[in-house]
């Protein structure tokens, strides 16, 4: 139902570091906007009741408070300050926006400057600051592993396993049991291997193939075993609990806040090699084609042979003569069994028109005192591409199997482009004069063959950085509606038990299925710090539950609750990760201010140019004010900016120099210089848009603006900056920092991020 005017409404705050906020409204209905003057009695996630009171010029609600119904009871992280002789807490989270005062006998001997953890004793109102006090002093921002401490706290990352639940692992076994084989299908003789990064410790899944009949054909049997971490973790048990509060592994560079103790995740529950272990088999044959003709599930019990990298793997299917191979010779022809089936799996996901682009995620080596050595990016050979293909075959029989069965379970659910979107995305590509069009149901090979066409222009990157903002998040839900980037009608997670809780579920109910027994979701009670639930997917507001055939609607309403937990704590991981190498790059650049680099241009917004560097893959912002001195506008259709009077355009993928002009630790932020003109040159003006839509190639009278710009800039470089800054034809700083602050929610939203970069992508 849409809000009306004097409408009341019951929401959750969510405050902005500028000091207005939004009442997040459960059902999908739109943000209600909260003044500052509003935002003085409440503190970012704060439940709240408040009325609509008028609409802006957009048709965006704003409201007014009328009750607190639920004070956020979380310790707030932040710095403690001295200031004339007043103690008080600035919030590390900047959407708290009000100082915390500290009595001189509540500082629990914190020192000025530390960092630290407050309860509050007086919440805030209009006429008074919030007090508290402080009930954890963390250490000085410097020491190392600070960002950390300070991630799981400001998130609200559960961190500490429960007494019940360490007395409960203290009881584990620490070696498989006679008796926990029992029933199970001895493996043990089948030589499955793990494959993993140099730096794994828990291994969840081993792998084995080998040649097969299928029907009168050529195939392979794939063996796909995955920890059986449900023996050990029962529903209900503290164990249990502890591993739903907290849904997933929490990766940061060097630590892992994992969802199982370490007894489990890297002992009793980890494929180690030479060592029994207890696992769930999808056994699979695979035709010539990619298809698989044939699965089954069962318990098993095996032993992995050996714990490869995906350096050594792809080293001995690039040559099986070398040395990897020798040390490996035993191993040689599974391997390149294994690499066989992985080629028809790939050329079946190229048949079904599965989503694939080219993206470049990064990962951050630090040395022993946690600052950052070097930014590498993250290469992903045959062996990388060979298991993941072994572990999406996997996750669809497990999907097929609960969906045969008809028994209630989480699917990976990945929905493609909203009409908003797909509109926004054709919009997008009539303007670049693309005679390229989306249906009005895209279908999954539509966005690759796009990609494909245009992989080889030079704005290649932009274009398919917008094809894939045009999709949706992946979420967890029962209600299967398919996975739209990997192209498949059923998917789920059944792979990683040791760091996904949905994986556990799953497992769990295959087990039931294989029992003729129904599992019995039990809803978990709101548990204090948990992430709150998501909203219903777009599109299901207002709807009731869909009925499915054989499922009670309780049971139903059940598992979208552990989906919508599940799905938000997911975020709140990835969150909390970002952050963490936000802080790290910021770190990192501070000790760099006043030095050039080169760089492109990775995301155009109304305030300025992100830029990411080329020899330290971090990102910053170059603001509007330092692009020169005229008036820019910013193309929304187009995402770019464009000079008003020399028609210059900056867009994703243009090359740039820039210095390093300012680092915000506490806002995560790194601010950059534009310091010389584009290395090579920024888009050429718009020519008129010709027959068909289709723009003009640049012509010599465009040569001779470009000559005339660059003369342009020499003399506004050698003019004096302050000089510049008053020029009436460009907006002013203070100008331009409005418009920033008005768009940071939407740049966030669209992707562009600080310091922290691009989100990574989920399957």
């Amino acid at each position: 139902m849409n809000s009306t005017l004097m409408s009341e409404v019951e929401g959750t705050v969510q405050g902005h570091r500028d000091g207005h906020g939004f009442v997040v409204v459960e059902g999908g209905e739109a943000d209600i906007y909260l003044a500052p003057q509003e935002m003085r009695a409440v503190l970012h996630r704060d439940r709240v009741r408040v009325r609509i009171v008028r609409y802006d010029r957009k048709g965006r609600p704003e409201g007014r408070v009328l009750e607190i119904l639920e004070r956020r009871r979380a310790p707030i992280i932040g710095r403690l300050l001295l200031e004339n002789g007043v103690w008080i807490v600035a919030p590390e989270d900047k959407r708290y926006g009000q100082d915390i005062l500290i009595p001189k006998n509540a500082t629990a001997k914190a020192e000025a400057g530390q960092v630290v953890a407050v309860e509050l004793t007086e919440p805030p109102s209009l006429h008074s600051q919030p007090v508290g006090r402080i009930t954890e002093v963390l250490g000085d921002i410097d020491d190392p592993g600070m960002e950390i401490e300070i991630a799981v706290r400001k998130y609200e990352v559960p961190h500490r396993f429960s007494p019940e639940t360490l007395a409960q692992t203290g009881k584990l076994p620490d070696r498989v049991r006679a008796a926990d084989m029992k029933q199970r299908i001895n493996l043990t003789d089948v030589p499955l291997v793990t494959i993993d990064g140099e730096d794994a410790r828990d291994f969840d899944d081993a792998v084995y193939c080998e040649p097969a009949k299928v029907g009168r054909r050529k195939g392979w049997r794939l063996v796909v075993a995955i920890a059986d971490v449900s023996h050990y973790v029962k529903p209900g048990d503290p164990l249990d609990d502890d591993a739903y509060e907290r849904a997933t592994s929490v990766y940061f560079p060097r630590r892992v806040i994992p969802m199982l103790p370490e007894k489990l995740s890297n002992g009793l529950c980890s494929l180690n090699p030479e060592q029994n272990r207890l696992s769930m088999v999808c056994d699979m044959l695979v035709d010539a084609t990619g298809e698989v003709a044939a699965y089954q599930f069962y318990p098993a019990v095996i032993c992995s042979h050996a714990r490869l990298t995906y350096t050594e793997v792809a080293a001995v299917l690039s040559n099986t003569r070398g040395p990897e191979a020798q040390r490996r010779a035993d191993l040689v022809p599974h391997l390149l069994h294994l690499h066989e089936v992985y080629r028809v799996l790939l050329r079946q996901r190229g048949t079904r028109g599965a989503i694939d682009f080219e993206t470049t995620e990064t990962q951050i080596v630090c040395d022993d005192n946690g600052r950052i050595e070097k930014i590498v990016p993250r290469v992903r050979n045959e062996a990388h591409r060979l298991i993941e293909e072994a572990m999406l075959a996997a996750n669809v029989c497990a999907a097929d199997f609960i969906q045969a069965a008809k028994h209630p379970s989480l699917y990976r659910v990945h929905e493609g482009p909203t009409p908003e979107k797909r509109v926004a995305l054709q919009a997008y590509l009539r303007s670049l004069g693309l005679n390229l069009s989306i249906s009005d149901e895209p279908r999954p090979a539509e966005l690759q063959a796009l990609a494909q066409q245009t992989r080889d222009r030079p704005d290649a990157a932009q274009i398919h950085s917008m094809l894939l903002r045009s999709m949706q998040q992946a979420i967890y839900t029962p209600i299967n509606s398919g996975h739209f980037g990997l192209a498949y009608d059923a998917y789920t997670h059944f792979t990683s038990p040791i760091r996904r809780y949905p994986d556990l579920l799953v497992h769990r109910v295959i087990k039931a299925i294989l029992g003729k027994r129904k599992y019995a979701l039990v809803v978990k009670s709101s548990i204090p710090g948990a992430a709150q639930p998501l909203r219903r997917r777009p599109g299901a507001e207002g709807r009731p539950m869909p009925k499915m055939e054989g499922i009670a609607p309780r049971d139903l309403e059940a598992w979208e609750a552990a989906g919508a937990h599940c799905s938000a704590n997911e975020r709140r991981a990835d969150e909390a990760s970002r952050d963490v190498e936000a802080w790290l790059k910021c770190k990192f650049m501070r000790d760099r201010l006043g030095e050039e680099y080169s760089g492109t241009v990775s995301a155009a917004t109304s305030f300025g140019l992100f830029v990411q560097l080329d020899e330290l893959y971090v990102e910053g912002l170059v603001h509007i004010t330092e692009l020169g001195g005229e008036y820019f506008r910013y193309d929304e259709v187009r995402q770019e900016l464009r000079g008003e009077r020399t028609g210059v355009r900056y867009a994703v993928g243009v090359r740039i120099r820039v210095q390093v002009s300012r680092v915000d630790l506490d806002g995560r932020r790194i601010d950059f210089r534009l310091v010389r003109d584009p290395l090579a040159p920024a888009l050429p003006p718009a020519a008129p848009a010709g027959k068909g839509g289709r723009e003009r190639a640049p012509s010599r009278a465009q040569d001779e603006l470009q000559s005339v710009t660059e003369a342009d800039r020499a003399v506004r470089r050698a003019a004096s900056r302050e000089r510049d800054r008053s020029n009436s034809a460009r907006p002013s700083r203070k100008a331009a920092k409005r418009a920033a602050k008005s768009a940071t929610k939407t740049a966030a939203k669209s992707g562009a991020g600080g310091a922290g970069g691009a989100p990574k992508r989920r399957r």
